[in-house]
């Protein structure tokens, strides 16, 4: 028997995020709004620890985080209803308790250094593996660290690195050995901001929360201490970290699309053309009813992409798919939703364009639809995944 149901628990930690979005986070849409509008940060530090603090206090803190480290250990598909909730507002929040998966693999010491103090939040860091020259191909990177006595000096640059404005350290990704390649020799550093690197923020279309920074590395030098993980084996930990929860992102953009088509049919009950509201219209309910079946399609490649990670499975496949239907379905939702408010929706008094701009990004980021569309038909292709699914 195939059961969709929630477990009360479930429920509960789903609702009690709904009800704390609604309650903290969509008042704040105005002035979020106004701020984006002017180039300033949505949320300010300050504002955004202390709505960090007030789910805090009531018991919400690390949602992925172990229960060791003092977070909430919760399962994939938990994390991805809540991420869910999230995204029906684009006030740009997330919970505290939060620290990069491949940090798990810090030594005692590096844990007391970077781990621990992510978790408290008092610490935030980026990840660097990203450069003018290598992109969705990963492995052609040009960063290098070479060894000299006691210490690893770093030269290159890397690009588009989310959080690498306001990061205090970087997981940064540089070739040890060019003749074994992503085969051995790539290595992974951990980087002060103190140690000398720098950082230019690059202007994008999107929000400024999303703004990415260009990270210089000029004769860094860094100590022998700082590798985390073994020497040449820091490709896999890339690897690991890009594909820590592809559903997540695709889980968010549902949350938004939710609000979007709302937002829509609440619209098009209203707006008349012709002495009918546009609601009445064929063109928009064929609009509504096409993005209805998306949004529920987008679910269930979510929910079943998490699934499959808390059932223990390879869930790399099923994460693909979720990411490139998510990616170019919530792109055409949120056209079409763009398209019902005419005008209106052109403008920057709705947030609609203010989504538009930041759903674009999902298409491009953390593995491109080509990218996906390439390992999707390469898994097929040789035999890793079927058409038929889990169900064989």
């Amino acid at each position: 028997m195939v059961d969709f149901s929630l477990s009360d628990t479930e429920r509960d930690i789903r609702d009690w995020v709904r009800n704390f979005v609604q309650r903290e986070l969509v008042p704040l849409e105005p002035e979020v709004l106004r701020r984006e509008r002017a180039g300033e940060r949505g949320l300010t530090k300050d504002e955004q620890h202390e709505l960090q603090q007030k789910a805090k206090d009531a018991g919400f803190w690390g949602v992925q985080t172990p229960e060791e480290y003092g977070g909430m250990g919760l399962s994939a598909v938990m994390s991805a209803l809540i991420e869910i909730e999230l995204g029906r507002t684009y006030v740009p929040f997330r919970f505290g308790g939060y620290a990069d998966n491949i940090l798990y693999y810090a030594n005692e010491e590096q844990k007391q250094r970077y781990l621990l103090p992510t978790i408290e939040g008092t610490r935030k860091s980026c990840f660097a593996i990203t450069e003018p020259g290598a992109g969705s191909d990963a492995k052609d990177l040009r960063t290098t660290a070479v060894k000299d006595g006691a210490e690893w000096v770093i030269n290159g640059e890397k690009t588009f690195i989310t959080g690498g404005i306001d990061a205090d350290f970087v997981m940064v990704f540089a070739v040890t050995d060019k003749e074994k390649g992503a085969d051995g020799g790539v290595t992974c550093f951990l980087v002060d901001r103190d140690m000398g690197w720098k950082s230019e923020p690059i202007d994008i279309m999107g929000p400024w929360e999303r703004q990415p920074a260009a990270l210089v590395f000029d004769n860094v030098r860094v100590p022998e201490g700082n590798v985390l993980g073994e020497v040449g084996h820091g490709f896999k930990l890339a690897m690991q970290w890009i594909g820590r929860g592809r559903y997540m992102l695709p889980a968010r953009a549902l949350g938004a699309c939710e609000r979007l088509v709302e937002m829509g049919m609440e619209y098009a009950k209203q707006r008349e053309t012709f002495g009918k509201p546009i609601a009445e219209r064929q063109a928009i309910q064929w609009m509504v009813a096409d993005s209805a079946v998306e949004i529920e399609a987008l679910r269930w490649l979510v929910l079943q992409a998490a699934w499959q990670i808390d059932q223990g499975m390879d869930s790399r496949h099923a994460q693909s798919i979720a990411k490139l239907y998510g990616a170019t379905r919530a792109n055409e939702i949120v056209d079409r939703v763009l398209q019902i408010h005419g005008g209106m929706g052109y403008t920057k008094e709705l947030p609609i364009e203010r989504w538009y701009r930041d759903l674009r990004l999902l298409r491009i980021f953390e593995g491109t639809d080509e990218i996906q569309r390439r390992t999707l038909a390469r898994n097929l292709l040789k035999g890793h995944a079927s058409v038929r699914g889990v169900l064989g």
